[in-house]
């Protein structure tokens, strides 16, 4: 079965503003890279749909759905905090990229892909249950495993994040629920300056230090992720697929390549056929210069496919 690529015109609608660095160039910046690589062709295609309230309120509380809906401008940019704005656009843009994570969910549990890779924004892993921060409105990543959880039934997935950023949210989201592994890498001591406490058998937060590279990387995932995985089980793995530790971006600090994605995909691919019937479903979180993003998703994409 083939990689499903899914996207939708309204994720390049929401702007936060000129100069910001998550911009809607970056989905675009994905798009030309897979066209000139031959991927796009290889891969099948697909819509986000919008998600529901009933699917949101699995990860989020009411009365924050309630705020940001009221919070939504009809014109200009409303900032929720310094870094993450809403302009007309950003909450049907945000719920599309939730609900693409509700449909990747559904076709590879439902055996129509093999794979699935979420091209879209805003991105999700800093929202926690009810607080917008860090470019973040849902966290569609937790949205996706919620989905698989409580209407696909499935009992262990894990959630991995190489994101140069902690995901504080989808910590905060299911820190408490054993159904749930969670684990990641971060540039320590960083934004959001989280993920070192709380730490356990099902939240295996690695902190890196600044200009930590590759074979640091992949030290840590084969020391701490890889076992931890094992021993967990998962049915279903879902990526934070963030691409703002790579070397060129200048966000972070983090020295990674395309390889290393490459890499630590492999081993996402050994674990999932292993123990979750290949299921993956990977969303795009950070990742801020234009060519090494391109780069990196292609090549994480490739692993993905088996192409």
């Amino acid at each position: 079965m083939s990689t499903v690529l899914i996207t939708h015109p309204d994720c390049a609608l929401h702007d936060m503003g000129a100069y910001h660095p998550e911009c809607p160039a970056r989905i675009r910046a994905i798009e030309d890279q897979l066209i000139a690589s031959g991927l796009m062709n290889c891969l099948t295609h697909a819509q986000a749909p919008l998600a529901t309230r009933e699917q949101l309120e699995r990860v989020h509380a009411p009365h924050y759905l309630d705020a940001l809906q009221a919070a939504a401008p009809k014109q200009g940019l409303v900032h929720l905090d310094p870094d993450t704005a809403m302009n007309p656009h950003s909450l049907k843009a945000a719920l599309r990229a939730a609900g693409a994570a509700i449909l990747a969910t559904d076709l590879v549990i439902g055996k129509k892909a093999g794979t699935a890779f979420c091209n879209v924004r805003p991105p999700g892993h800093h929202a926690e249950r009810a607080r917008a921060m860090g470019f973040c409105f849902f966290n569609n990543v937790a949205v996706g495993a919620a989905h698989a959880l409580e209407h696909h039934r499935l009992e262990r997935v894990a959630i991995v994040d190489f994101d140069v950023h902690h995901g504080n949210g989808t910590e905060d989201i299911f820190r408490d629920d054993p159904r749930v592994m969670m684990v990641s890498i971060f540039q320590h001591p960083f934004y959001p300056y989280s993920g070192v406490e709380g730490r356990s058998e099902r939240m295996v937060n690695i902190p890196l230090p600044a200009y930590s590279n590759g074979a640091k990387f992949r030290a840590v995932v084969s020391e701490h992720w890889l076992p931890a995985l094992e021993r967990f089980k998962p049915q279903m793995i879902f990526v934070s697929a963030g691409f703002d530790a790579h070397r060129d971006d200048d966000m972070a600090s983090l020295l990674l390549v395309e390889s290393d994605y490459a890499w630590v995909t492999q081993r996402i691919k050994e674990i999932a056929d292993r123990y979750a019937q290949g299921r993956i479903v990977s969303v795009l979180e950070g990742g801020y210069d234009l060519h090494a993003l391109g780069r990196s998703v292609a090549a994480h994409i490739k692993v993905l496919s088996e192409l």
